[in-house]
């Protein structure tokens, strides 16, 4: 039999560090983190290679004296737990875990100093073995170099990625810190390269734009609401402004940043009918709600977290973010696509095609003498024979004008001054030219409508089943629905438990009245023990209630009078989130009067 011994010291630890040092970014975060709790107002970080060959971090923080400094380097040793009340976790970190992690697997050197000391003190550890301490010459702060990550253990640093897959993982992390706190400066160099340099005192959304992309500030709404404790702040971008990957939403809560799977399915549920299926919103949330209501001793990484009330802060982000972007709801994405900018001529790129002449007996369609190539080719362009070869077929119309109206400079989409072939209206506004999809403004339209009615959020109609449906489920999937009968009620469907593994389908919602009962409660269930509390039943209805809007809203190709625009036009800017039609797609774009006066060479 094999006998049980306890296992040394260093081989604990270095098992322990398979938890919080999964790769060189792993490792940097916890360094930076504790830069932060040590209440630093700049910190520097570099790194080379990706940091598979050197991470330093450099902070002005509190520092620490050499019996700190032993004990830091200590398994559960920490200053960021001044009790034992681990539900009042204030700090970034607070398990002691992360240095002496650090330390097992690699040679971290720490140098350090109190303000108001004469000098620092610096202590080396190899791999868990101290090789060097003594005095360091070094202002008050901290600097911390870790080196040769898993050199000793081929094991584990087999399966790190390329420098330049580690570079990026690397700077996601300092990015999202950076953010968290833009109270703190950051400067982050990668080798001899600076990659970014951030000023202290920031306010939240100039850091973020400043980080993510400088055109968020211009497409993005803040947000900063409140529900009881809770408090929501950052930007959100608007839905026109989207990615095709989720690798731009950054998510906090109380100052942590965090990949929490209910979170990112609450800003799934806040765009869900104004982003497509694969398009993803670009946003940065701050959650801030009493340490006692979140755990955060969930992983040793501590990017996951627990919700006390995961129904309540799922439905504060939902609604929080629908408030905000109703507040910018008239806005689409600015900016003027770069490529169709492109593609407006001042003249004709190529050789007009051969013209039939006028005149009897001459072929002006051979080539011209090579002396008067240019001439003749000049004119060649500008010559324009009224024949149906050479013209367009007519696609507008002339119409009377409607006179312009007092207050037409406060209309934000412009009074209407045509309509370009029968889908597209083109208004004049103060400020440019404004070219509106009549379609999917018409569809945005349409879809508040109904949800103004009382077909939104909150469906008290429902219909009826003349024998009810008994539908065979997990018992597991049956407990969790049986505990949101009562919301489900609400919104117009009717269950009940029927047995173990079964639940009893009354009565649908009057707008699901053809959905397949069986289906729905399976894709409720899985949704409940996915995120612990279901919006997907409201995301139904609302896509039912999208469709409904398409085919109910003006079609392309219909031609409408310039009463029927300017209708659609002020109905537009009195309709929340017009900006955007029920896909994600934008309903009008701006050109600007300088744009316009550009492609005509006046500026």
């Amino acid at each position: 039999m094999p006998q049980i011994r306890r296992l040394p010291e260093t081989l604990i630890n270095r098992i322990a560090a398979g938890e919080v040092v999964e790769r060189p970014a792993s490792a940097l975060k916890e360094l930076v983190e504790n830069s932060i709790d040590a209440g630093a107002g700049q910190i520097a970080v570099s790194i080379l290679e990706g940091g598979l060959s050197r991470i330093e971090v450099t902070d002005d923080g509190c520092g620490m004296d050499p019996a700190e400094m032993a004990l830091a380097l200590e398994r559960h040793a920490t200053s960021k737990l001044p009790d034992d009340a681990i539900e009042q976790v204030a700090t970034l970190g607070f398990r002691g875990e992360a240095l002496p992690s650090i330390a097992s697997v690699a040679k971290l050197t720490i140098e350090s100093r109190v303000r108001g000391a004469d000098e620092g003190w610096r202590r080396v550890v190899d791999h868990g073995v101290v090789s060097e301490e003594g005095p360091a010459a070094l202002p008050p702060g901290t600097r911390v170099r870790m080196e040769h990550l898993f050199a000793r253990i081929p094991a584990r640093r087999k399966f790190l990625r390329t420098a330049r897959s580690e570079y990026a993982a690397c700077l996601d992390v300092v990015r999202r810190l950076a953010m968290a706190r833009p109270d703190i400066g950051f400067t982050f160099t990668h080798g001899e390269r600076r990659i970014f340099q951030l000023q202290a005192g920031q306010e939240v959304t100039e850091r973020v734009a400043q980080i993510v992309a400088r055109e968020l500030a211009d497409n993005g709404v803040p947000l900063d609401v409140e529900r009881g404790e809770m408090r929501l702040t950052g930007i959100a971008g608007l839905p026109t402004y989207n990615r095709g990957i989720a690798d731009h939403q950054y998510l906090f809560v109380n100052g942590r940043p965090v990949k929490d799977r209910l979170l990112t399915g609450a800003v799934r549920g806040a765009y869900a009918d104004m982003l497509a299926r694969d398009r993803h919103a670009v946003l940065a949330l701050f959650l801030d709600l009493p340490p006692e209501d979140v755990d955060v001793n969930v992983h040793p990484a501590k990017t996951e977290v627990r919700f006390r009330d995961s129904a309540g802060v799922r439905g504060f982000i939902v609604s929080g973010l629908r408030q905000a972007l109703s507040t910018g709801d008239r806005r689409s994405a600015q900016a003027p696509h770069a490529g169709a900018m492109g593609r407006w001529q001042v003249e004709p790129q190529e050789p007009a095609p051969a013209l039939g002449s006028i005149f009897s007996g001459r072929d002006w369609s051979s080539p011209p003498a090579a002396g008067l190539s240019g001439r003749l080719g000049e004119a060649a362009t500008s010559w324009r024979h009224d024949t149906g070869e050479v013209l367009a077929p007519h696609q507008g119309r002339a119409e009377v004008a409607q006179e312009v109206d007092a207050e037409a400079p406060d209309f934000p989409l412009g009074i209407a001054r045509g309509q370009v072939a029968n889908t597209y209206i083109v208004s004049e506004a103060a400020d440019g030219l404004v070219i509106v999809d009549q379609h999917a403004a018409h569809e945005r339209i349409v879809l508040e409508r109904l949800r103004a009615a009382g077909a939104g959020d909150k469906v008290a109609a429902s219909q009826a089943l003349l024998i009810p449906d008994v539908v065979e489920l997990e018992e597991t999937d049956c407990d969790r629905l049986e505990e949101q009968i009562e919301g489900f009620a609400r919104l117009g469907l009717q269950i009940e438990r029927f047995g173990p593994n079964a639940m009893l389908v009354r009565a649908l919602p009057g707008t699901l009245r053809n959905a397949d009962p069986s289906k729905l409660l399976q894709d409720l269930a899985d949704d409940l023990a996915k995120h612990g509390d279901s919006l997907l039943l409201g995301e139904k209805i609302e896509h039912v209630l999208a469709t409904m809007a398409c085919h109910g809203s003006v079609r392309a190709g219909r031609a409408l009078n310039v009463q029927e625009m300017n209708a659609l036009l002020r109905e537009m800017e009195a309709t929340p989130r017009s900006g955007q039609c029920n896909h994600g797609r934008p309903t009008w774009v701006k050109l600007s009067m300088d744009d316009v006066e550009k492609l005509f060479g006046r500026h």
